[in-house]
This record gives structure tokens, sequence and C-alpha cells, in this order.
């Protein structure tokens, strides 16, 4: 499928949030830090006016690392306001430490239409072939596409078009460090045209929380662990991830301590991996999948550990019951 190309005449607000794309060295620090606003962002995109009329706002200025859920939760108002005000797509900046959590965590909670699109930028601002320009030119031009009109929340970066809810940073340094392994991209920008391959299917979102979220932490299995993170943890959070081997393993220390907590609270059991689902009745040994689903684990399906952290926590937060978080995750992988 191909979208219709964006046209000057149409509005995309852009929101930066900091991140690597806005960030330069000064002399102030030894490093590179968030220093340009979305103006000085928009200055540098050549034929980004051509592509729509872009408005700017800068609505925070962080690194992706210090982002937390409540300026999420606060983006995805602002959004609720912009298409409120007739903006007919919406691009955010910020930075890729977190990328993939934040868009999912929106994608959760935005309960419009109008196109959202997030980019960022793996090079600082000042450096050879810095990619930020680029990466904000592309999510323009798809948030002013009518084809990703009711898309869900997207990430575009190195002119790919992905969904948020598969999407993964999966390499530190590299400008195509995005890919979505279960998936592939939606699609890609190419000669100014956001052009998709196919549409994910559309999933209600969940209704924004009155406080804070729930805290819901992510254990990991490793070779040898003895598991000792686990001890005391109905006391600490409201919900567990386990990131666990394979399919959905874990050492059979493990069990009866997982076994326990998933009487207190909902564990989750996700793959470490990073591609591919958890399993349900392939393996039946002690720590196996079958095994932990039947000690009361929900299997997080094909979505990662941070991904199951961060729908566990939005569940958690509207009062879900057990059976319908077991659908959720059923539903939303």
């Amino acid at each position: 499928m191909l979208s219709a190309d964006s046209a000057p005449s149409r509005t995309v607000l852009v929101l930066t949030l900091g991140g690597t794309i806005a960030m330069t060295r000064t002399a102030a620090a030894p490093g590179a830090t968030p220093t340009l606003t979305g103006s000085d962002l928009v200055a540098a995109v050549p034929g980004l006016q051509g592509a729509a009329e872009v408005k700017v706002e800068d609505f925070r200025q962080m690194p992706g690392a210090s982002l937390q859920t409540g300026d999420i939760i606060a983006l995805v108002e602002r959004l609720g306001r912009a298409e409120r005000e007739g903006a007919d797509g919406v691009v955010v900046t910020q930075g890729t430490d977190t990328l993939e959590e934040t868009s999912y965590l929106t994608d959760l909670y935005y309960q419009g239409a109008m196109p959202v699109v997030f980019t960022g930028a793996m090079r600082v601002a000042a450096s050879a072939g810095a990619d930020g320009p680029a990466n904000l030119l592309a999510a323009v031009q798809t948030a002013g596409s009518a084809e990703a009109r009711g898309a869900g929340v997207l990430v575009v970066l190195g002119d790919e078009i992905h969904a948020a809810r598969h999407v993964r940073k999966l390499h530190t340094t590299s400008p195509g460090a995005f890919g979505s392994p279960n998936t592939g991209p939606l699609g890609r920008v190419a000669e100014g045209w956001a052009r998709f391959h196919r549409v994910p299917r559309t999933i209600g979102p969940l209704a924004l929380p009155v406080g804070a979220l729930p805290q819901v932490e992510i254990v990991t299995a490793s070779l040898g662990s003895s598991g000792t993170l686990l001890k005391g943890l109905e006391n600490e959070v409201s919900g567990l991830v386990v990131a666990a081997f394979g399919v959905g393993h874990v050492p059979e220390s493990w069990c009866n301590r997982l076994e326990t907590l998933a009487v207190a609270m909902p564990v989750v059991l996700a793959s470490r991996i990073g591609a591919g689902p958890v399993l349900t009745s392939t393996y039946g040994f002690a720590g196996s999948e079958s095994d932990l689903l039947a000690r009361g684990l929900i299997g997080a399906g094909t979505l990662d550990p941070y991904k199951a952290r961060l729908l566990l926590a939005a569940l958690l937060a509207a009062d879900t019951p057990r059976p319908e978080i077991v659908k959720a995750f059923l539903d939303r992988s």
C-alpha cells in the first residue's frame, strides 16, 4: 500500500523530549548533553517545511534514560489536546535509550486516530553523518500521511516505519539500531512518501491511570542464578516479569519461589531473547514453560520483558482482574 504524499497544507506538531537528537557538546560538560530546542532541530532539516506545516513545542529536555512513566502519561494527554486542536499528526523526538518503551506505553494509552510518530537519533547533532535531521524529516512525512491515520503509534528511524508494539533497539551505536524482529517493518519512507506494506490491527486503548503506575520489576534468568533476587518481592512490588531463558525456562531452584509469588501478585513469563514467543506446552521439566504456567505464571506471548512490564503495570493500574490480564497478554502479543 502507498500513502498519499504529505502536503504542506497538513499540520504536524513536533514535541521534543530531548535525547541524542538534541545533544551537543559544550564546555560545561565532558560529553554530549541535550541543549538544542525544537526550533533548532527543525531549522536543521532541509525541505522540512515542504513536507508539512510544522509547529514545535519543547515538551521535555532530558536524556531518554531520565524519562519517567509520568512524563509519558502527560505526553498522552498532550496528544489528545493536539488532536482536538486540529493537528493532522504529531512527531515526538526523544532519546533512543527508552524509545521502544515510551512509544509502547503511549500506544497502550493513546485513544486518537491522529498519526503519532516517535523518532530520535543515534549520533549527536554535531557529529559527521548525524542521522537526526533525516529521521525527523521521515517522521514528519509519515505523521502527515493519511495512510498512517489509525495505524497506532509508530516509530520511524533509518527511513523504516515500525509499530511501537513490535519495535526493539537492537544495537548500541548503529544508525540502523531499530528493528521489529518478530514482524519486520510496516513500511519505508522513500521520495517523501510513507509507503506502507501493511497496517497493524487495531487494539483498543487502556484507560489513563489516575495516579502513578504500580511498581513492576523484571528479574532475568542467567546461568547458575540462585534466584535470590526473588526473595521478599511480594512486599516490594505489585507485579513481576520474569525474563526467562529461551522459550520460557528458568532454573529449577526458582520454581517454588515463583509459585509463591504468583499467589501474591501477577507474575508474567517472558523470554530474555527478544524475538519469538514464549511457548506453552513443548517442554515438561521443572522450570519449563508448561511447569511455570501450571504454577500460576502468565505467558507474555511475543512481548519482550520491557513491554510486558509496561503492559502489566498499566493493567494493574486499571484494577484488571487476573483472567482479563491473561487475555490482554494473548490479545496484545
